[in-house]
């Protein structure tokens, strides 16, 4: 499970002393753990990639505030933050895989127009979910159902 895979991971970084990856570790853990709080669940694979997911847009997020503010020792702080984190997600989509992935999803929901996308979207969400920027997907879906 990715969840022990993480707990692991903090256990190894207590011992090396890396204080630094050490905090990302237990801020992962601490959304996760607050997710199961708040939902009263326990947290399987595909749950742990969308909180991680969540917080990989959030440091982007705020990776752009700080590069537009000249706060560059803020946005380092940040994009290490995001590295350790897509250390836990799968290997990425390539550009022809989600397409083909995205063609199969409009044919299958049978998509036509824009008013379908939500159909699109729930057959494509749970297979690229981490392993794709869902902003991105979500733009590719509009353009393909406008055009």
């Amino acid at each position: 499970m990715l969840k022990q895979q993480i707990q692991d991971d903090m256990k190894t970084a207590m011992k090396a002393g890396d204080k630094v990856r050490l905090g990302v570790i237990r801020l992962i853990l601490a959304a996760i753990k607050q997710r199961e709080i708040d939902e009263r669940i326990e947290l399987d694979d595909p749950q742990v990639l969308v909180v991680l997911d969540k917080m990989l847009k959030q440091r982007r997020d705020s990776i752009t505030q700080y590069s537009a503010a000249g706060r560059e020792d803020l946005a380092d702080v940040e994009r290490f933050e995001v590295e350790v984190i897509q250390g836990y997600l799968p290997t990425a989509l390539t550009d022809e895989e989600l397409t083909t992935l995205l063609d199969a999803a409009i044919v299958s929901s049978g998509a036509v127009a824009m008013s379908d996308m939500g159909k699109v979207m729930a057959i494509v969400r749970p297979q690229v979910q981490g392993r794709a920027d869902m902003g991105a997907v979500s733009a590719m879906v509009k353009q393909r159902l406008a055009g």
